[in-house]
C-alpha cells in the first residue's frame, strides 16, 4: 500500500495540464500504481484534479479532502464544477474540514490533514515560494516531517 498526496499550482495551462498528467502517470507507475495506490488531493482545479485523474485512471483509489463545508459552492467555478463533481464521486473518503468558508486557515488545515496521511508528496509546481498555504509552504512543510518530495513541472510548463 502506497499513499501519495498532492500540491500544486491551480493555474496551469491546458498544454501544461497534458504534460503534467503524463509526469504525475510516470511517477505513479514507478510506484506500482493500482489498488495498493491511494491518492489524496485537496480537488483543487489545475495540478490537484490532474493528480486525481491520473490515481484513478491507474487503477488506485481517489481519497479527497475539502477545505471548508461552502468550498464547491463558493470556490468551484461553474466551468470546472463537472470535472469537480465527476472526481468527488469517485471519492471516498471525502473529509470535509470544520471551517465555513475557505481561507489561508482552512487551506493549511487541509494541507496538514493531506500530509498527515501521506507516505509521500507530487508537487505540480515551479519551485516559486508563493503564499502561506500554497504549494512552496506546501512541499516546505512535506520535506520538514521527512516526506519524499517528488516536483512535476515538465519542460515548458506554464502557469496562466
Amino acid at each position: 500500500m502506497i499513499r501519495v498526496g498532492v500540491t500544486g499550482h491551480m493555474n496551469i495551462t491546458a498544454d501544461t495540464a497534458a504534460l503534467v498528467y503524463a509526469g504525475i502517470t510516470e511517477r505513479l507507475a514507478g510506484l506500482g500504481a493500482g489498488p495498493d495506490l491511494t491518492g489524496v488531493s485537496c480537488l483543487a482545479r489545475g495540478a490537484d484534479s490532474v493528480f486525481a485523474q491520473a490515481v484513478l485512471d491507474a487503477g488506485g483509489r481517489l481519497e479527497v479532502v475539502l477545505p471548508s463545508r461552502t468550498y464547491r459552492q463558493r470556490k468551484v467555478a461553474a466551468d470546472y464544477a463537472p470535472l469537480f463533481d465527476e472526481l468527488l464521486g469517485r471519492a471516498d473518503p471525502v473529509r470535509v474540514m470544520d471551517f465555513d468558508e475557505s481561507g489561508v486557515a482552512a487551506y493549511e488545515a487541509a494541507n496538514e490533514v493531506m500530509l498527515a496521511s501521506c507516505d509521500r508528496l507530487v508537487a505540480v509546481w515551479d519551485g516559486q515560494a508563493g503564499d502561506p498555504g500554497g504549494t512552496g509552504s506546501v512541499v516546505a512543510l512535506a520535506r520538514a516531517r521527512g516526506l519524499t518530495v517528488d516536483i512535476v513541472w515538465p519542460d515548458g510548463a506554464a502557469r496562466g
